[in-house]
């Protein structure tokens, strides 16, 4: 990747809606050449994709949790048996794998402490190899970004 590689990436995290032709007029490049390196980072996995974001609390989804999870055994087939339940679960927006106490974090969305109370019941404690869970509520969020420090 070159200058030019990094100046397309930091332009479209700042504005990811430019069209193809505002992008290239920014960034210095045609038309063409602008499309080609978009397209090759897009191959290469430099750009995994692109989402709109939505406000969740408009969307009667304002409760974050960040739930740790300790497993009950370490083996590969039960971390993979966890990690694949969890893919399938829309209402866990992010899972970690982390060192320390817990094994992972994962963040649910809900539209209440009751609901997730429902949800922590019936299905993160029934995740395979789920020994506990430990949860902990967001007050308030102070910073959500999607944009890395390019």
């Amino acid at each position: 990747m070159d200058e030019t590689d990094w100046k397309i990436l930091r332009t479209l995290q700042a504005d990811p809606d430019l069209s193809i032709n505002a992008l290239s007029e920014h960034v210095g490049l045609s038309h063409t050449p602008c499309w080609r390196r978009l397209k090759r980072m897009e191959e290469d996995g430099v750009i995994r994709g692109r989402s709109l974001l939505l406000n969740e609390r408009k969307l009667g989804l304002g409760v974050d949790v960040f739930a740790n999870i300790r497993l009950s055994r370490h083996d590969s087939e039960t971390l993979d048996a966890f990690e694949s339940a969890v893919q399938s679960l829309p209402n866990i927006v992010e899972c970690f794998l982390v060192g320390g106490e817990s094994d992972y974090v994962l963040r649910v969305i809900t539209g209440s402490i009751e609901e997730y109370e429902r949800y922590l019941k019936k299905t993160l404690v029934h995740l395979p190899g789920v020994s506990s869970v430990n949860s902990s509520f967001a007050m308030r969020r102070v910073k959500l970004t999607s944009r890395l420090p390019i």
